[in-house]
């Protein structure tokens, strides 16, 4: 054999294990199955998060938290006092949302997702949603410049010259194309894979896209030249901590949300969404589930 060919051969042998070995290999995420942890036992769930200011976050001293995390202790605790079983949480972050959400869908066991996922009957197909744990308003934003949007018909008009920004595969990105499809046919939606990115390039005077009223918040407390056109508010969705289909837990984690009369109208719950969002913010959201 030539040195030549034997060269080639090494080369494709070492590209091989490499991909083989990567992390982002199609690995199937996988959790214990509550059936199969029955009686005084010790588990572990495996909880997949994006990150998300608010929700699922690290604070000053590195620790993990937010609403959504701190939800998921609370169900911790409320299993713990009821069963024998100790439940441990291992939380893993994924950056992409898409990869976050395909990575859930495919899942197995007692795997749950943190990523403020919108509940519809479409995603009810390859997932399965707790109870909704927050009513969201999806609110459209443009350059701080741009001119208050005061009715459809100006929208040529005060959105001439910017370029359609959204998550893929989101509702938003739903929103964003219907405005694009009447108002700019010819303009092409940029992609993007995080909040902080759409705020970034929103805010730098040439898009304009969807966010949660939450994300808009706490971007302009942050400082974010945006503005936002209540005109195109979209209230009413909801959100859930998704699973896989063959979650078994997933019961356990609706009784939770229904115990107590219902754990969203609880004061514990008020104290997670005033800690995390802030007063302003929390009342908003809070008075929009009434």
């Amino acid at each position: 054999m030539s040195s030549i060919r034997r060269s080639w051969l090494l080369l494709i042998a070492t590209l091989v294990l490499l991909v083989g070995c990567s992390p982002n290999s199609n690995t199937v995420d996988s959790g214990p199955y509550r059936s199969d942890s029955t009686g005084p036992t010790e588990v572990t769930l495996k909880v997949l998060y994006v990150n998300a200011d608010g929700f699922a976050f690290r604070n000053e001293q590195g620790e993990l938290t937010g609403v959504t995390v701190d939800i998921m202790h609370e169900f911790v605790r409320w299993f713990e006092r009821y069963h024998a079983a100790r439940i441990n949480l291992n939380f893993v972050e994924e950056e992409n949302w898409s990869v976050f959400y395909q990575r859930i869908r495919n899942a197995s066991g007692g795997v749950f997702g943190l990523g403020n996922v919108t509940i519809t009957e479409a995603r009810r197909q390859e997932l399965q949603f707790s109870p909704p744990y927050m009513t969201n308003v999806a609110v459209l934003i443009s350059p701080a410049e741009t001119a208050e949007l005061t009715s459809f018909d100006e929208f040529p008009q005060v959105f001439t010259g910017l370029q359609p920004m959204a998550f893929a595969g989101t509702l938003h990105e739903t929103r964003i194309k219907q405005l694009r499809d009447r108002y700019q046919p010819d303009a092409e939606v940029r992609a993007a894979t995080s909040n902080p990115e759409i705020i970034e390039a929103v805010a730098s005077g040439h898009y304009y896209s969807y966010i949660d009223a939450y994300n808009y918040w706490r971007a302009v407390a942050g400082g974010a030249a945006i503005r936002h056109h209540s005109i195109a508010d979209d209230p009413g969705e909801t959100f859930g901590i998704i699973m896989p289909l063959d979650n078994d837990w997933a019961p356990l984690l609706t009784a939770f949300f229904a115990a107590e009369g219902g754990f969203t109208l609880t004061e514990r719950y008020r104290e997670i969404m005033h800690e995390h969002l802030g007063e302003n913010l929390a009342n908003l959201l809070l008075e929009a589930a009434r």
